[in-house]
């Protein structure tokens, strides 16, 4: 059997299957239009062919999980442990890899290929990434301060105003609302629905934004 025929074999024998999530790339934003003809905007999510690369078990592990990996990873920039894991369960180096946790195993072998086929139409889902760099941003902008009156002799504007107090405790305390950097950080969005599934490229369309820029890695698990 031909590699090709082999990976189709796999994806066909796994197909539905739900490891907990899957990792996936943001395509971006667009709109969809419903039976009402009403413009919905929804956000484009290509889930790559997920690889199963390890199951974790209660009796062994002590949690239940299925480690899925995305992208492949040059060899030469791998350690020889590493090396010895993926040659060990014969599946090439991935980039990315995320642990999913799941109530009960599912029956997959490891070498798997995962898509879109565990989700449905109509489901709620939670996407986790990390949200688009800002650097260094004032109070407006970072924390929607309204500023003080943009009058003539004012001498405050756009300042963030009084960050502490006199003698005591005469500190500023930790915390305390300031300019510093913004953006890239872990962001989940919960309560996304799923309105469209294309299973032949491995796309779903969720109504609303996601964190992350274009081509951004998300994970996407089902709401419990």
């Amino acid at each position: 059997m031909s590699k090709g025929k082999k990976e189709e074999h796999m994806v066909d024998q796994n197909k539905g299957i739900f490891a907990g999530g899957v990792l996936a790339y943001k395509m971006g934003m667009t709109s969809l239009y419903n039976e009402n003809g009403k413009s919905i905007c929804v956000t484009l999510l290509h889930v790559a062919n997920n690889i199963v690369t390890a199951c974790r078990t209660r009796e062994k592990h002590g949690y239940n999980a299925v480690q899925v990996g995305v992208g492949l990873k040059r060899k030469e920039l791998l350690s020889k442990p590493d090396l010895g894991i993926y040659s060990k369960i014969k599946v090439e180096p991935r980039c990315s890899l995320r642990e999913f946790r799941v109530d009960n195993v599912p029956q997959v072998a490891v070498g798997a290929t995962l898509g879109a086929d565990g989700f449905n139409i109509g489901e709620s889902v939670c996407v986790t990434g990390v949200s688009k760099g800002k650097g260094f941003q004032g109070v407006f902008r970072r924390h929607n301060f309204h500023g003080g009156p943009a009058t003539h002799g004012s001498r405050f504007h756009r300042a963030p105003g009084s960050i502490g107090m006199r003698a005591r405790p005469g500190k500023v305390y930790k915390g305390r609302k300031m300019p510093g950097r913004m953006g890239g950080d872990q962001v989940t969005i919960s309560h996304l629905k799923v309105i469209d599934i294309d299973r032949e490229e491995n796309i779903l369309a969720v109504i609303g934004s996601v964190p992350g820029a274009y081509q951004s890695l998300v994970e996407v698990r089902k709401e419990l």
